[in-house]
């Protein structure tokens, strides 16, 4: 493999019994094997994560510009959700 830089990774000894069982099950012919596909799953986790806190930044920053606090009244909200799903069930029918 041109271009390939050796490091060095350290794990429990169960997580090296998973590699080593995988790798005896011929399932895959390397441990190394078996870290680079783990690396490609743990990228593709990665790039979604980073839309996710991309996108929560961005909901950050409009709630601080949409301007100041106001106390809410739960209760009250909460009545008002089940009386607009009570009509809105209502007009369904």
């Amino acid at each position: 493999m041109p271009n390939v830089e050796k490091i060095s990774v350290s794990m429990t000894p169960q997580q090296a019994d998973l590699l080593r069982d995988a790798v005896e099950s011929g399932a895959y012919a390397s441990s190394s094997e078996v870290i680079r596909e783990a690396i490609r799953d743990w990228s593709a986790k990665w790039e979604s994560r980073k839309g996710d806190i991309e996108r929560l930044r961005a909901f950050w920053a409009e709630g601080k510009a949409s301007g100041g606090i106001e106390p809410v009244d739960f209760d009250r909200l909460l009545d008002e959700a089940r009386q607009e799903a009570k009509l809105a069930a209502q007009h369904a029918r």
